[in-house]
């Protein structure tokens, strides 16, 4: 929700999350639930995106392996894709109207200004 606020909103990452598509890279992509009924919901989204094989997993603490808490008091289900999911407004879109969804981790139109680290250097470009 703080991004929605911003006059900037800068993303720094490292060129792993770098992808042609949304899909089949191995990467989450996450998407915060309340907690009341999360196992529905993650079955929703699940089957949302059946065509480009995806699993849903609830993020969970390594040690304990209780279920991360956002600071909202939220879960994270992390969708794992095989294939491309196509249209990301339209993928967006669809998560969103889900009862329970809060939020996805796709922000799209965002960013003011990535920063990717690689190998020899980085890389900055602004919008």
């Amino acid at each position: 929700m703080v991004e929605g606020a911003c006059k900037k909103f800068v993303v720094i990452v490292d060129e792993s999350k770098l992808v042609v598509h949304r899909g089949g890279s191995g990467l989450a992509m996450p998407v915060e639930v309340v907690p009341f009924c999360w196992k529905f919901t993650a079955k929703m989204l699940q089957d949302l995106f059946r065509d480009s094989g995806c699993v849903a997993k609830l993020k969970c603490e390594e040690e304990s392996g209780e279920a991360f808490v956002t600071d909202n008091g939220n879960y994270i289900v992390d969708l794992y894709f095989k294939k491309d999911i196509g249209d990301l407004r339209a993928a967006s879109e669809a998560i969103l109207r889900f009862a329970g969804v809060v939020e996805h981790g796709m922000f799209l139109d965002m960013a003011t200004t990535v920063i990717v680290a690689r190998e020899l250097g980085i890389t900055v470009k602004h919008k």
